[in-house]
């Protein structure tokens, strides 16, 4: 994977990511090979692709906004929407470039309807609907998680459904069976705030700044992991689900009553505390659930995905229980319009099309059929 990066007068970091796997090609098509034009903007990040046959990524374009939202300790939805369109047709215009392609060489034009941000959404969708209307290309709208989950076909070209796979990132925390292509059935999710949103608020209180999850992980490297012992919620009556609402509320009381009584704060030993106590739980739901479920694959996917205590335990865990660990590099575990292509090609393949009314749903299910009631099948 060749990444390159380079920060923007206005702060934003602009990359651009290569397969690698695609540098001998003339990006000519051959018969029966779908290229599609995936965009994405759901959050912070303005991203556009071109993706062959659903595990080519000719090009991956992102324009990132996390230096705007810094100071801010968070994302502000208007800044993200309109740094989106200021954004937008230059992504565009990198991405066919960068995979030596125009429109006329696209097949379909993907876009994220949903869940996400609504003025952000809104910016994608509108885009990806003018070039549809404007070329005659059939247009298709993905779900961001399952884009998510379809990150782990680009880098794993063995991977096929039906496996279990685990989705975390700073508004989802999800344990998932990919049953087929775009079929998906939920079998555990939080309760309360998703393990991405806990790293940010337990960062930002132990004064390590956002984004919170990278800053944590950097931290826990150098921290004692048993330095505390903090709670790890189960829930008797859906055993999958998560809950880290009373961890976090856990660690904050701890700080508190540390700072109350004058004692120093090790923020490495409770970064290391707090990211074991997540790590646990997130590994330990989804080796059971391969296990009683009866699947040998697991993957992980969102942008938690790319925690590195994570990864190893996983891994550890898969190894020990004898099951296949899947994970997209850590470039493709935030936000990319890459990952969006490769789940556009296999509802491209099934027959899904939408109307130029399609709308951004930003609080769009997963796992719900009928959620396309917008979309035609022909």
């Amino acid at each position: 994977m060749e990444i390159n990066k380079n920060v923007e007068e206005d702060g934003v970091i602009f990359m651009s990511i290569k397969d690698g796997l695609s540098e001998n090609k003339e990006n000519k098509a051959n018969d029966g090979d779908v290229t599609i034009l995936a965009i994405e903007s759901s959050c912070d990040e303005t991203a556009a692709a071109v993706v062959r046959n659903g595990r080519e990524v000719l090009s991956n374009i992102i324009s990132s906004q996390i230096a705007l939202h810094t100071i801010y300790g968070g994302v502000v939805p208007e800044i993200a929407s309109r740094k989106h369109v200021e954004k937008m047709n230059g992504c565009i215009r990198a991405a066919l470039s960068e995979a030596d392609m125009t429109l006329d060489d696209i097949d379909a034009v993907a876009v994220t309807y949903g869940p996400g941000l609504v003025g952000a959404l809104l910016v994608g969708v509108s885009e990806a609907k003018a070039i549809s209307f404007a070329t005659g290309k059939p247009l298709i709208g993905v779900h961001h998680i399952e884009g998510h989950i379809s990150a782990n076909f680009i880098e794993n070209k063995d991977l096929e459904p039906p496996f279990v796979c685990l989705v975390v990132s700073g508004g989802h925390s999800h344990l998932v069976v990919v049953k087929d292509y775009g079929e998906y059935e939920i079998i555990g999710q939080t309760r309360d705030d998703a393990a991405g949103e806990a790293f940010d608020k337990v960062a930002r209180a132990i004064g390590l700044g956002y984004p919170g999850g990278p800053k944590i992980d950097k931290a826990a490297k150098e921290g004692n992991p048993d330095a505390f012992t903090f709670p790890q919620a189960q829930i008797p009556d859906a055993e999958y689900d998560f809950s880290f609402s009373g961890l976090k509320s856990c660690v904050l009381n701890y700080i508190n009553q540390a700072k109350m009584q004058g004692q120093e704060l090790d923020q490495k030993d409770v970064a290391a505390s707090f990211q074991k106590a997540v790590v646990e739980v997130l590994v330990s739901h989804a080796i059971k659930a391969c296990k009683e479920y009866g699947y040998d694959k697991l993957a992980i996917a969102g942008g938690v995905a790319s925690n590195s205590g994570l990864r190893e335990l996983m891994e550890k865990e898969c190894e020990a229980n004898k099951i296949k660990f899947y994970r997209p590099s850590p470039v493709l575990c935030t936000d990319n319009a890459a990952m969006i292509g490769a789940a556009a090609y296999y509802e491209y393949q099934k027959g899904v099309r939408f109307g130029l009314d399609m709308n951004a749903v930003p609080n769009l299910p997963l796992g719900d059929r009928e959620r396309r009631f917008h979309a035609n099948k022909n």
